[in-house]
């Protein structure tokens, strides 16, 4: 007999039940992803990091889960430059394509500046806030 439970402490065997299914589904289903994690690092002076990209390329894509920058580097372009950077090994791998999603105004145009375009919004996502998914057209080499 089958039961559905409602938890907000899976376990990470639990979780690999999850992941490891839809994975293997999705391989039989389009091929497998070539899922490899990807990050760019900020480092303070003394190596410690400090901010950076947090995502990983799949399918020919570059997603870009986290994007930090701390205050005191912001406005000076810190954010492009770890997008570049990010863009440059994805297009490495062979990625044609980058998206982002944001609920940050400042972030938004940021990402807009460095060439990624809207394909889609999701209002009140936070309430009085709209998330917007951005992409962009890599070169693969």
């Amino acid at each position: 007999m089958m039961k559905i439970e409602v938890t907000d402490t899976p376990s990470e065997g639990e979780l690999a039940a999850i992941s490891e299914g839809l994975t293997a589904f999705n391989t039989t289903d389009v091929g497998p992803s070539g899922r490899q994690s990807l990050a760019v690092l900020i480092r303070d002076d003394a190596g410690k990091p400090i901010g950076g990209i947090s995502g990983y390329t799949a399918w020919g894509w570059l997603f870009t889960q986290w994007l930090f920058v701390p205050e005191s580097l912001r406005g000076q372009g810190m954010a492009g430059k770890l997008l570049e950077a990010a863009e440059a090994e994805a297009s490495a791998r062979g990625c044609f394509g980058a998206w982002i999603d944001t609920f940050n105004p400042q972030a938004l145009k940021a990402y807009q500046r460095q060439g990624y375009a809207i394909f889609g919004e999701l209002p009140d996502f936070p309430a009085g806030r709209s998330r917007f998914f951005l992409k962009k057209t890599l070169s693969p080499r």
